[in-house]
């Protein structure tokens, strides 16, 4: 586990309770492989103002979906190390992601690009679910996602920064406008305000979620969007 930039090894029951992994840096940073279409990189998480290292599409993909969902309150990329004996072998395996969500229970996550799960894959993920259970945590398996959801996310994510908020007057404005269910454009032009200003204070209200659209529909002019109920 890495806490205060030291790495230690501890009994999983206690580390789980007393470690602030979401707080941890990576224990290492993902490699640059020769011939993939993606390279590492960071991402900034709107959710704690932070970097957050991903090594693949997939986890990119992931690290922007939890940056936008309410039940997650921290993120981090690979904070430890689980040890375990199975037949006489010590097994060890680094968890992409550990999420902290809103209840204060605990996330280990991984990130996969396709949606069958390989024999090897299932078996860890069953170890690892119990191993998460024993401490009250949780074990998820990321899989593909619906890819106009994706589309509509990541364009959203363009906007996650607080400079897009725009103020309070015009959050106020953008609540009162759409009030009801409107379409996109006719809220904006019900906004004082310079569309250009609006735009971009709609499209961050969408992405933190005080506003809402059906985004599993392609988005465009005539969506409808709503103000979140208080």
């Amino acid at each position: 586990m890495a806490a205060g930039g030291t790495t230690e090894c501890s009994p999983w029951s206690a580390a789980a309770a007393e470690v602030p992994f979401e707080q941890c840096p990576p224990l290492k940073l993902f490699p640059v492989r020769k011939g993939k279409r993606m390279a590492p990189g960071w991402w900034w998480s709107a959710t704690t103002g932070r970097l957050v290292h991903y090594g693949s599409g997939a986890m990119r993909l992931h690290v922007m979906l939890l940056d936008r969902d309410p039940r997650v309150t921290y993120l981090a990329s690979q904070p430890l190390e689980l040890r375990w004996r199975e037949r006489d072998e010590v097994r060890t395996h680094v968890p992409q992601m550990m999420l902290r969500l809103a209840d204060g229970q605990g996330v280990l996550a991984d990130c996969i690009a396709g949606e069958e799960l390989s024999q090897r894959r299932r078996s860890l993920a069953a170890v690892l679910g119990e191993v998460c259970a024993a401490v009250g945590w949780r074990y998820w398996v990321l899989g593909p996602v619906d890819p106009v959801y994706r589309r509509n996310v990541a364009w959203l994510a363009g906007y996650r920064h607080p400079r897009y908020h725009g103020g309070q007057q015009l959050a106020a404005a953008l609540r009162e406008s759409f009030a009801g269910r409107k379409p996109l454009w006719e809220g904006v032009r019900r906004t004082v305000g310079d569309p250009m200003v609006v735009l971009p204070a709609l499209f961050h209200a969408l992405w933190a979620g005080w506003l809402s659209a059906d985004l599993g529909a392609p988005m465009h002019e005539r969506m409808p969007v709503w103000a979140r109920s208080a």
